[in-house]
């Protein structure tokens, strides 16, 4: 088989065998809430394809709220993707600060000509009526399936790391309650790569729910996270807090059809991240 190039390769085309990236794949995409957990993964997922990131988060100058500094971070931006979280609050003001952010992001991203709007969403949002964060997120899907910028949201189960978080909420002299959901959690890495690969083609819709290779038990996950990074927590399972009963059960599962990311909860275990090691 001949190495020659075709003749037929655009000028664009070309410049791959110069090794840059490849003109059907690389983009420039804003990259919103891009300094926190997820973000950073997902920035260097894209920075990985050889895509241009642009980070968008108030620590660097540009809220999403308020909108400062909104339009200059997306001008020449073809995709955005959102990753960004709320402080928590009432089921009121938590839907009126997913709102107006997600408001304030589409409407700027219009004016930007954006083609391509990612939302990471939540697995299982219409089955759990009582949780203020499930009913704020809801709200930012309802505004991103109905606005000016074609879309694709992104719903993952809880990630890897979910459980020590919700103990660490709670925690009080070596002694936190969790409640004892049945979940199957996701690898924040695998999902980061999922939202780099989506944002980086056409718009979908609702993409299929993410989730991890297996059920897990989140008291469990949270004993085990702390005896990876040496830590004694005595574990109360209970409910309470945001976590209520009409969780319980399979109600975080993800609907059959999910795609199933390969990272398991062992393997994140085992790794810095795991074991809580800073890099």
């Amino acid at each position: 088989m001949s190495s020659r190039p075709s003749t037929t390769r655009t000028g664009a085309a070309r410049r791959v065998l110069a090794g840059r990236t490849d003109p059907r794949s690389a983009s420039r995409v804003a990259v919103v809430g891009a300094t926190g957990r997820i973000g950073s993964l997902t920035v260097a997922a894209l920075e990985r394809g050889g895509h241009e990131v642009v980070r968008v988060s108030r620590s660097l100058g540009v809220d999403v709220t308020t909108g400062t500094g909104l339009d200059s971070a997306l001008a020449g931006v073809g995709a955005v993707i959102d990753v960004t979280n709320h402080p928590p609050a009432d089921r009121a003001a938590t839907v009126e600060r997913f709102g107006l952010a997600t408001r304030t992001l589409l409407a700027a991203g219009e004016r930007a000509g954006v083609r391509h709007h990612v939302l990471l969403s939540i697995a299982g949002l219409d089955r759990v009526e009582g949780n203020a964060h499930y009913a704020g997120k809801r709200e930012q899907e309802r505004l991103v399936a109905t606005g000016p910028v074609p879309w694709t949201i992104v719903p993952t189960t809880q990630f890897h790391d979910f459980a020590a978080m919700v103990a660490e909420w709670t925690e009080r002299d070596g002694v936190a309650s969790i409640a004892p959901l049945l979940v199957r959690p996701v690898a924040p890495a695998d999902v980061a790569g999922i939202l780099a690969e989506v944002a980086t083609g056409g718009p979908r819709g609702r993409h299929p729910e993410v989730a991890g290779p297996e059920p897990q038990d989140l008291v469990d996950m949270a004993r085990r996270t702390h005896a990876a990074r040496g830590r004694s927590v005595r574990l109360v399972p209970a409910w309470g807090g945001v976590f209520g009963p009409d969780m319980a059960g399979d109600v975080l599962l993800p609907r059959e059809g999910a795609h199933i990311a390969p990272t398991t909860f062992e393997e994140w275990l085992a790794s810095p991240d795991g074991r809580g090691e800073t890099r």
